[in-house]
């Protein structure tokens, strides 16, 4: 048994075409925006209430590879860890602005499968993605 774990599964829809850089060693870094859902009723009004989360995939080597031809709308699993970056924003404006710290989270993919679409079953889980939700 692992005395820690840092492991995490996303299967959802890709949001925009992927995006393919070279490093400075000229290796292939591919950047995905995944979008997944989750939903549950409302008990006061009885409505379906929807939650999309978009999640920043980002993948190197083999999984870089396979990822780049990824497009729009594509259905896929998604398997890697949870990383941070921490940065420094500015906020506020004039004399009030000050340099903040912030963290950002990726997924760091070991492995990308793109999967055959879901049969829509009239689930609102099955919605697609809107160009406006796009990240």
């Amino acid at each position: 048994m692992a005395l820690y774990e840092n492991k995490i599964t996303l299967k959802g829809y890709i949001g925009k075409n992927a995006e393919s850089f070279a490093t400075k060693q000229q290796n292939t870094l591919v950047v995905l925006s995944l979008a997944t859902k989750s939903g549950y009723k409302d008990k006061q009004n009885k409505q379906w209430v929807n939650h999309t989360e978009w999640h920043r995939i980002v993948a190197f080597g083999k999984p870089a590879d396979y990822a780049k031809g990824l497009k729009k709308g594509d259905y896929v699993e998604v398997e890697g860890e949870l990383r941070s970056t921490e940065f420094d924003a500015e906020v506020g404006d004039g004399k009030k602005k000050a340099t903040v710290k912030r963290r950002g989270w990726e997924i760091r993919a070991s492995i990308v499968r793109k999967l055959a679409q879901p049969e829509p079953n009239g689930s609102s889980d099955a919605e697609s993605i809107s160009e406006e939700d796009a990240a």
